[in-house]
């Protein structure tokens, strides 16, 4: 007995204590508050401390609730009566009779954040008519409602609702005649505390709850799962797992699950990759690379199995071995281009593995003619049916052609062995009156000076030409220094800075024609 007594004058003294320091926080007494609270304490009981809803402005609130479940598209809106000292179980309570949603069902968003049972709606910044607030719906199996535990809400909602309508009267009042009594004293105005949520409260306060609120469906997940548990979204990329968080055996599980998981994922990448790196090496000993699936050539259309195909390296496309090799052949150009209108290049040894040796050989010649005639400043051997050629530079002017073995002079634009050019030019003109060769020669230097592609030196009248670079040229029989813009010796009769009678460039720092480069 003496075990059940003590609880009960235990639990006696800390209801007068805490209505003592209810009186004394309400009227400012902090010295009392101060002993009270210190008394309370050592009774080790759990103590609630909460604000009068009396506190609060007792103004109807138009709270504006925006109602969505997890298989909804869009929100509802709907709008409630409400006071900002109203407690978020108390809102509740009111949707539940209201609109029959149990409040184990209600996920309540204020402001961006998760709101709590025991918070107000005034700490969420619900002050005045038109603010907004988003309700979620949770499905009955998310929220581990059971038929008998709402049969049971609702048995205790009607009880509570006939306990409030039923007016209670003082001892030894009643509606009939009788002994003459006392007036009834005047009524007192008794503040009485919010009315608790229907569900049963633990005896002692919940520990705070850990975890992240889902941004979608505001349902809160443990802190160590990645992803929402209700919807899949992606848990916030700020979030940090509490050092004080201890998982229980699920979610240890789940999370030695996840990490077997990605193991076994990077072992599959690794093989994937080791694969696909032996696949590369076997793939660049060959030439051509086969196609590995069926597929159709976009060039005639024919059906083609696997290996019958040929994969372009550089772009991946395929076709059959016809196809290509006609494309080559055909080609104009030095580079065969993909035939499917891409910038992608057929590559030499894919060239030469599709062609015979004669045909490889002819592509080759082709390539070479098409790079001689598209390249600036080449000059063909003279030699007849020499396909010989070079790309001569301003400074060079003979080429010894390496099939032929002769020697080209570049200025005359023929072979003239153990002759200067002014010996040939001469013999030239003397041998066009009866050999054609030679006239055909003189025809053509005769119009490379009407061209301006040539001239005659003004002292050994030898034609020489300028193949590249300024505009400052040298004979090289006289070794006549000559402008080639006025046609003229750089310098006058007495020699190297003689301007008399010859080239005056840069005198008074102007050039010696509007064409002069001015680099002499």
């Amino acid at each position: 007995m003496a075990s059940e007594v003590a609880p009960q004058v235990s639990l006696k003294e800390a209801e007068e204590l805490a209505l003592s320091l209810s009186e004394a926080l309400s009227s400012g007494n902090c010295q009392e508050a101060v002993k009270l609270c210190q008394r309370l304490s050592q009774l080790s009981v759990p103590v609630s401390v909460s604000i009068s809803s009396q506190a609060y402005s007792q103004d109807s609130i138009r709270l504006r609730v925006g109602v969505e479940d997890a298989q909804s598209d869009t929100y509802i809106p709907v709008t409630v009566l409400v006071s900002a000292g109203m407690t978020i179980a108390q809102l509740k309570d009111k949707i539940s009779h209201d609109f029959g949603f149990h409040p184990l069902l209600q996920r309540w968003v204020i402001g961006k954040r998760l709101a709590q049972d025991r918070e107000t709606l005034y700490s969420h910044g619900v002050r005045q008519s038109g603010d907004q607030a988003f309700l979620f719906v949770l499905s009955a199996h998310a929220a581990h409602l059971t038929r008998h535990q709402h049969k049971l809400d609702q048995e205790q909602q009607r009880i509570e609702g006939i306990v409030e309508s039923m007016q209670l009267f003082p001892r030894g009042l009643s509606g009939g005649g009788g002994e003459k009594t006392d007036p009834p004293p005047e009524p007192q105005h008794i503040c009485l505390p919010p009315k608790p949520p229907t569900a049963p409260k633990p005896a002692f306060p919940p520990r705070p709850q850990l975890g992240w609120a889902c941004s979608m469906c505001t349902y809160v997940n443990k802190p160590t799962r990645p992803g929402c548990e209700m919807c899949g979204e992606e848990r916030p990329e700020d979030y940090e797992v509490p050092d004080i968080y201890q998982p229980d055996q699920q979610e240890i599980l789940r999370i030695q699950q996840e990490k077997l998981a990605m193991l076994q994922y990077e072992q599959g990448r690794q093989a994937e990759r080791e694969r696909n790196y032996w696949n590369l090496l076997a793939t660049e000993d060959l030439n051509l690379i086969p196609n590995a699936t069926e597929t159709d050539c976009p060039i005639c259309f024919s059906n083609l199995e696997p290996g019958e195909g040929i994969v372009l390296r550089e772009c991946l496309h395929t076709f059959c071995r016809e196809c290509l090799k006609g494309t080559i052949v055909n080609s104009q150009d030095a580079e065969v281009s993909c035939p499917d209108n891409c910038d992608s290049k057929l590559l030499d040894r894919e060239i030469r593995a599709l062609l015979t040796e004669d045909e490889h050989q002819r592509f080759l010649e082709l390539r070479l003619s098409i790079a001689e005639s598209r390249t600036e400043h080449s000059f063909h051997c003279q030699t007849p049916n020499c396909r010989g050629w070079c790309v001569y530079e301003d400074e060079v002017d003979e080429f010894h052609c390496q099939l032929c073995d002769e020697t080209n002079c570049i200025l005359c634009r023929a072979i003239h062995t153990d002759m200067n050019c002014k010996d040939y030019q001469d013999d030239l003109r003397i041998r066009a009156e009866n050999d054609q060769a030679a006239q055909q020669t003189k025809l053509m230097l005769e119009s490379m000076l009407q061209n301006g592609e040539a001239m005659k030196c003004p002292r050994c009248d030898v034609i020489v030409q300028k193949k590249d670079g300024c505009d400052w040229i040298c004979c090289l029989m006289c070794k006549t220094e000559i402008c080639w813009v006025t046609k003229q010796a750089r310098w006058g009769p007495n020699g190297s800075g003689d301007i008399s009678g010859g080239c005056r460039c840069r005198v008074n720092n102007q050039p010696c024609h509007p064409n002069c480069q001015n680099c002499h």
